[in-house]
């Protein structure tokens, strides 16, 4: 019985379930969509996954005809592409799941070869050379090539970065975590950064004479501080900013990764002073105000691209633009959002009441500021106080709590950006990314960003990672490498009265 068939018994055994009928043609196969997933929807579905897969997914060529075989029509790459977005969110996992197992590394040839190089360990190094291609050409999946003939269709190369975030979205929600999956997933990654290498990147800077697109784009990702209205994004494209970002010429119109920069005259120590609206947004630029560049943002626009060094490269291109247009500057600096601290704060005072020390955090003078500005007894007590006003940011309506907890939230907040690892990495992302790039963990700033945002994700701190030119590549190989982090007097110096309050 054919699906057709079997969706028609099963319509009429389902009378009383609701559900919509949607046509669909896919390779000839007509199927009928219900709203829930009936058996006869998804035996068509699978079938028509194998027969596309079967029809797109060519053999592996030998190895004797491997520069030799000509390229499958253009048509099945389309007619994949087509069919993916067609499928609903389960039946692409189910279809991933099909490509990577069925279509991967034909592991007996592997293995064969594996066992025949070893074989030839007493034989000429010409021989040895040539077993071991055939091995690493027998390593290749064959769903490598149909993606490589997809990037070369219009559209093709968007098409596979939205599968990978599709990937990686599975992954995350432990959806699927498979061997294959997972290889996939690599091979994928694999070829995005040989597509996007940083010389077939172009770097553009965004006006207010941009298309009205880009900027709208521009506007959608900006993930740290959001665009409130178009007055917003006109300032930051405006006098005394700099918005750039890099574009691919295989993804015309999508910008892959933006940063926005402030020109000011010192170092900026809060971003309600770059990001609040002013009148001056027609003002011409005085280049005697302007000793400073200040990285406010960095947002990355295609999730499938995560992983994929992009983010570095445009800091270290806009370095080089900035100095072409500025040549007296020297200072060039991000402020950045701590994300995460406010969570880890939460997680320390609870693990130190179970332990017991939870008073190593505070000193005993700024307790007694938290017991006597909430009313709560010494101990678990004040400490349950502290962790409410903490969570929900109540303790800014107190200009004696603000006070008295400045201090102890700054060597908190050092600490968590210093001391705590991630394989011996900096635990916190944004640390991480400016750290690996060369940059100096410079200064810790309070009250830096009082929007509910930041003070919900970091109490309100901010902090500035130094781009010292000189210095970048030589901190960059020490953090890599050793796992240094380079830091500046105040970060130790908060680092080390954190220490002596926990007796390290």
């Amino acid at each position: 019985m054919t699906p057709f068939h079997l969706c028609t018994a099963a319509r009429s055994l389902l009378k009383s379930y609701r559900h919509r009928a949607v046509l669909k043609t896919v390779l000839g196969l007509r199927v009928w969509e219900f709203r829930n997933m009936y058996p006869c929807t998804s035996i068509a579905v699978h079938n028509s996954m194998e027969e596309i897969l079967r029809k797109t997914v060519a053999p592996l060529p030998t190895y004797e005809m491997r520069d030799k075989s000509p390229p499958p029509p253009e048509s099945n790459s389309l007619e994949f592409m087509h069919f993916y977005k067609s499928l609903e969110k389960e039946q692409k996992l189910e279809f991933l799941e099909k490509l990577s197992h069925d279509f991967g590394v034909d592991h007996r040839w592997a293995s064969d070869l594996a066992a025949k190089l070893l074989d030839t360990q007493g034989r000429d190094v010409a021989t040895i050379l040539q077993v071991e291609d055939r091995l690493r050409y027998s390593l290749t999946p064959r769903y490598r090539q149909l993606l490589t003939h997809i990037s070369k269709v219009q559209g093709g190369v968007k098409f596979l970065v939205d599968l990978r975030a599709d990937l990686i979205e599975f992954a995350s929600s432990k959806i699927s975590d498979s061997p294959h999956m997972r290889d996939l997933n690599s091979t994928l990654k694999s070829l995005l950064s040989e597509w996007f290498s940083v010389g077939l990147l172009r770097l553009e800077r965004i006006t207010w004479q941009s298309p009205c697109e880009i900027l709208q784009k521009i506007s959608q990702y900006e993930a740290v501080h959001p665009v409130r209205n178009w007055t917003d994004i006109k300032r930051r494209v405006g006098p005394y900013r700099r918005c750039y970002a890099f574009t691919h010429a295989s993804m015309p119109g999508e910008p892959l990764v933006v940063l926005h920069v402030a020109l000011t005259e010192d170092i900026a120590n809060n971003i309600q002073g770059i990001v609040r609206e002013f009148s001056t947004l027609d003002a011409d630029e005085d280049v005697n105000k302007i000793n400073a560049s200040i990285f406010y943002s960095i947002s990355s626009t295609q999730a499938g691209l995560q992983g994929v060094e992009l983010g570095n490269y445009l800091i270290k291109r806009v370095v080089r633009e900035l100095q072409s247009e500025f040549p007296h500057m020297a200072q060039f600096s991000s402020l950045s959002p701590i994300p995460g601290f406010s969570l880890w704060l939460l997680g320390a005072l609870g693990q130190h009441k179970k332990e017991g020390r939870a008073i190593e955090l505070l000193s005993e003078k700024e307790w007694r500021e938290v017991e006597d500005v909430t009313g709560a007894a010494p101990g678990a007590p004040a400490l349950e106080a502290l962790r409410r006003l903490i969570s929900t940011s109540e303790w800014t309506r107190s200009d004696r709590l603000v006070r008295a907890l400045e201090p102890a939230l700054m060597r908190l907040c050092a600490w968590y950006l210093y001391g705590e690892k991630r394989r011996g990495y900096a635990l916190n992302p944004v640390a991480n990314f400016h750290l690996q790039n060369g940059a100096t963990m410079w200064r810790l700033n309070w009250q830096a960003d009082t929007s509910p945002r930041g003070m919900a994700n970091s109490c309100g701190i901010m902090v500035n990672y130094r781009y010292f030119l000189q210095e970048t590549s030589t901190n960059s190989a020490a953090y890599l490498q050793n796992k240094v982090i380079k830091a500046s007097e105040q970060v130790l110096r908060l680092v080390s009265q954190f220490q002596k309050n926990i007796k390290f």
